[in-house]
Order: C-alpha cells, then sequence, then structure tokens
C-alpha cells in the first residue's frame, strides 16, 4: 500500500454539529424559532439526490458548492426564513467550508505524515481546501471532485487516486466510514479501512446507521 485516500464529511469532520451551530447563531440573531437539527438533516440528506441528478445526466455538471447552494435555497422557502441578502446566501452556503473535524482526526493525520495520504472527497477542490484550511486538516493532495467531474460512487471518481498518484489501485486504500462508499471502493480494486465514527447522525439515527454499517460491513469484508 502506497497512499490513503480519506472520505472527509462524517469521517474526517463532524457536519452535524458544525452546521446545527453555525445554523443556530444565525437562527438566534434572525430571531427565528426553528428545529435546527432537522434543518441540517434535510440539507446533507439532500446533496445525495442532487448528486443522482449531476450522476444521470438531469442536470449538468455542478459543484458541490452550487449543489449545497441549491438546496439551501428549497430549505429556506421550506421553513419560510425571508430577507437573508445574497451576501448572507453565500456565506450560509459555504458552511460547509467550516467544519470542525473530529477530536481525533488532525492528530491521526499527522501521526501518518510519514505515508502519503490525500482527501477524496465529492466535494470540488475550492470548498476542499478551504475547509482544510479552516480544520488545520494536513493533507498531501487534495482529489476533488471537480477534477473528474464525477461523484461517488462513479468508478471515475475512486479509480482518480491511482489515475492521479501514479499507482495501482490495489495500492490506494479507501479510508471512510460510510459502508457503502467502501463497498464501491472495494469494487473498483482499492483496498479499504473502516473508520467507525457513531456519532455522525447524533441519536437513534446514528445508531441506526452504524448498525447497518456494520451488517455491511460483516457481509463484504
Amino acid at each position: 500500500m502506497k497512499a490513503c485516500v480519506f472520505d472527509i464529511f462524517g469521517t474526517v469532520v463532524d457536519w452535524r454539529s458544525s452546521v446545527i451551530a453555525e445554523a443556530t447563531r444565525r437562527g438566534k440573531a434572525k430571531g427565528l424559532n426553528i428545529d435546527w437539527a432537522g434543518f441540517t438533516a434535510r440539507w446533507r440528506l439532500g446533496c445525495r439526490p442532487a448528486m443522482d441528478k449531476v450522476r444521470k445526466g438531469e442536470i449538468p455538471w455542478t459543484k458541490l458548492d452550487d449543489l449545497h447552494r441549491m438546496i439551501l435555497e428549497d430549505l429556506l422557502k421550506q421553513y419560510k426564513i425571508e430577507g437573508l441578502s445574497e451576501e448572507e446566501k453565500v456565506n450560509w452556503a459555504h458552511v460547509w467550508r467550516r467544519l470542525k473535524p473530529w477530536p481525533d482526526s488532525v492528530e491521526g493525520l499527522s501521526r501518518l505524515k510519514k505515508e502519503i495520504h490525500h482527501l477524496m472527497s465529492n466535494g470540488n477542490v475550492a470548498l476542499m481546501t478551504n475547509l482544510a484550511k479552516f480544520a488545520g486538516l494536513p493533507w498531501d493532495v487534495i482529489l476533488g471532485s471537480d477534477l473528474v467531474e464525477h461523484y461517488k460512487p462513479d468508478r471515475e471518481m475512486y479509480l482518480s487516486a491511482p489515475l492521479y498518484l501514479d499507482l495501482k489501485p490495489q495500492q490506494v486504500m479507501m479510508c471512510a466510514a460510510h459502508a457503502s462508499d467502501l463497498q464501491a471502493a472495494r469494487s473498483y480494486g482499492l483496498r479499504t479501512g473502516f473508520i467507525y465514527r457513531p456519532n455522525e447522525y447524533g441519536g437513534d439515527l446514528s445508531a441506526c446507521r452504524t448498525r447497518l454499517n456494520r451488517a455491511i460491513l460483516t457481509w463484504f469484508l
């Protein structure tokens, strides 16, 4: 094995708590009484259908920053949040560039510095570069989805790592907290490493997803 590539959202950074915290601050400033945990869950769950529209050719290639903005616009309508300026909307959509890492992420990645490690995310390069700076993530290379204009679980995304690093697929390990991500990576010849993040979704949903991850991992590993 010559390189490790890491999924980001949920694996390296705590997207849920970060987005809830910022939304709560914004809501307090605007006098909004909203279930921000539910708002955040809808935002995150909206990403996969939006990316699938791109993957299926229903809409042109659209980077994740812009998909986040599209989903936010729908949420603002659903929750009847009005009166935001364009600058406020852009800044809010870019909350995904300001996510806090899990407590062990920076230390763990720093300990791996003797090895080559990279980011391979559905996020675009600008999103991931800003996030790395914000969270202090010591990446060697950022392999964003806009380099190949595909989203996971497309073959092009997983094979971008061996392509750009001049390695064979079996020399690359995909590290993620999501069993489906690892299944796809394994199907294209990459090695896989599961990172346990039981609190990614919070509460009962996290417990259900953890049980599902374990069941899938038991089956395919």
